[in-house]
């Protein structure tokens, strides 16, 4: 059984989403999603189990992850679908666990 947990910081909403997932043949994924972010509530109730392979290989914005965040996040640069993606991507074996991060800035003309 392989486990990975992601925490992933939204910006400058506030909100934070907090993946788990659980894969014990390395292929079906069961997610655990918390969020004080209300479209992640929506996406947490609707998104409970995934096929790794479906969701890893697959054409960016056509697996079921995408379609569920697609549904009801109205901020397609929201960085938490992203974070749910990787947090798959380690339950099931297809990635190493390493830290991830987008650092913006505004610059003065």
């Amino acid at each position: 059984m392989a486990k990975a947990t992601g925490v992933i910081k939204a910006g400058a909403c506030g909100f934070t989403i907090n993946v788990k997932a659980v894969s014990d043949d390395g292929h079906k994924v069961k997610l655990e999603i918390s969020s004080d972010c209300p479209n992640y509530q929506k996406i947490a109730n609707e998104l409970d189990e995934v096929d790794a392979f479906q969701e890893i290989f697959k054409k960016l914005h056509m697996g079921k992850v995408y379609e569920v965040f697609a549904k009801y996040s109205p901020h397609p640069s929201c960085p938490g679908v992203s974070g749910i993606m990787k947090t798959i991507e380690v339950a099931a074996g297809l990635a190493l666990a390493q830290n991830a991060s987008i650092s913006i800035t505004k610059e003065k003309e």
